[in-house]
């Protein structure tokens, strides 16, 4: 007797990717110009949106300056199309290879080819670039996608539904929100690869997930990215460069310095000149509307939490703004901190707010060590004119990406891959890298009429066998 298996009812989730996927075995080759129109658009509705995404981000936040918005969230948006758009056309072509003598006539060509849907999963800090940044480029390599968006940001979720729903069918893009359990569930489908932006922590979780289906993952995590202040750099120089990255969004940056290595002997120095720019960027820094509040209480919990056993274990705590915390408004100025030991948490995990240890170091070799004994960072931050001093700590030490004299922008430079490594990341994105990762690059063999594959056809032992051999394993 013949017994019909009855098979479980597909979950929302689960049915939303198998109708993307039935919409892409359709239809699995976008052209060059629909993906031209499909970017177009997208880049004319974030602009004519950009007061309501603006608008989102303030209410999620309590407070976000308008112009962190635009710069760290929108403008990027703008500047990858622009640069998509103007590359695209030569990262669709194939590429041609040399087949080498053995293979000869025979030719080989690489082509891109879309991997199908794609799972992009958003973090809270920048919803708007951290979603629409890959969806971009997975656009551009002619794939569909799904986005889980944070719970923390309802309001700009809301405001990038409208608009994507504007553009793109469901069957096309998709925005998912939902609290831990749809990220696990997200996280668990079979899709043709995974994009995450997120704590390392979770990393883990949705790396072990998608290797149940041996989906690819490009993760982009964080972790304790140092700043090096070296000798040869005067203090108000240093701090010039690296405070935007520190107070930019509160701190809540996955490349924001998250400790900084200065001359033991010019800490001091250091903390009266960050204090002193600090408060002549954010004067009157409780009504001060260009410095932007943490997300909600949670993060500001943990924070204040981070604060609190840092001091209880001996660290001197000094605030940048010479005020006393705002509690109330969730408005925290960055928190300089010294005499700060390995077993305090500020020194274990990324901090990911606006707290500032400051290490004091002897020499630049101590400074490396000190780098190097701990996981390989997301940036490192190379603070000094000195061209040797440049050079020996970018070959003496391992980050995802570099800034040297600055820091945060490298994020921002459309023709170079933005990617971690070992624990703060897995894999690139941002420009050609990001149309590559998006991509199954297919080797593609093209024999013609003569075929000198016959030579090395069984029987064996032939004389033109003998003599390719003896040719080939010189």
């Amino acid at each position: 007797m013949n017994m019909a298996v009855e098979q479980s009812p597909l979950s929302p989730l689960q049915q939303l990717l198998h109708t993307q996927r039935s919409h892409y075995l359709s239809h699995p080759a976008p052209s060059y110009q629909s993906r031209v129109e499909k970017l177009t658009q997208l880049k004319h509705t974030l602009l004519q949106h950009q007061q309501q995404i603006v608008a989102g981000l303030i209410k999620d936040y309590g407070h976000r300056s308008e112009n962190d918005t635009v710069i760290s969230d929108i403008m990027p948006c703008i500047n990858n199309i622009n640069y998509t758009l103007k590359n695209l056309k030569s990262w669709m072509k194939p590429s041609k290879r040399h087949a080498g003598l053995l293979l000869s006539p025979s030719k080989v060509s690489v082509h891109y080819q879309p991997l199908g849907v794609v799972g992009i999963i958003v973090p809270w800090n920048f919803p708007v670039m951290l979603s629409i940044g890959p969806l971009i480029t997975a656009i551009a390599a002619g794939n569909r996608a799904m986005l889980k968006m944070s719970e923390f940001t309802p309001n700009t979720n809301q405001v990038l539904k409208d608009l994507l729903g504007q553009i793109f069918a469901e069957n096309e893009v998709a925005l998912v929100e939902g609290e831990a359990d749809i990220a696990a569930q997200f996280s668990a489908l079979p899709f043709d690869h995974i994009l995450f932006t997120g704590s390392t922590v979770v990393g883990r979780h949705v790396m072990r997930a998608a290797a149940e289906n041996l989906t690819p993952v490009t993760l982009e995590l964080g972790g304790k990215s140092p700043a090096i202040i070296a000798p040869d750099l005067p203090i108000d120089t240093a701090v010039e460069r690296l405070i935007f990255g520190k107070c930019l969004n509160a701190g809540q940056i996955c490349v924001a310095p998250d400790y900084v290595l200065c001359p033991e002997d010019k800490i001091d120095e250091l903390i009266k000149a960050y204090q002193s720019r600090f408060n002549k960027m954010y004067p009157d820094f409780d009504n001060n509307p260009d410095y932007g509040n943490i997300i909600n209480d949670r993060q500001f919990e943990r924070l204040m939490n981070v604060v609190n056993d840092a001091k209880l274990k001996g660290a001197k705590v000094i605030s940048a703004s010479n005020t006393a915390i705002g509690v109330n408004k969730r408005k925290l100025a960055t928190q300089l901190m010294t005499q700060v030991t390995a077993d305090m948490l500020v020194m274990q995990d990324e901090i990911f707010g606006p707290i500032l240890p400051i290490i004091g170091y002897k020499s630049i070799d101590e400074a490396i060590g000190y780098v190097n004994q701990r996981d390989r960072p997301l940036a490192l931050y190379i603070l000094s004119f000195n061209s040797s001093t440049q050079d020996h700590i970018l070959h003496h030490t391992h980050s995802g990406g570099v800034c040297i004299n600055d820091t945060v922008f490298h994020v921002a430079a459309d023709d170079a891959p933005f990617g971690g490594i070992g624990p703060s990341g897995m894999g690139h994105y941002h420009g050609k890298e990001g149309f590559l990762t998006f991509s199954h690059a297919k080797t593609v063999l093209t024999s013609g009429k003569i075929n000198t594959g016959i030579f090395v056809h069984p029987p064996y032992g032939t004389f033109i066998q003998k003599a390719l051999m003896k040719f080939f394993l010189r």
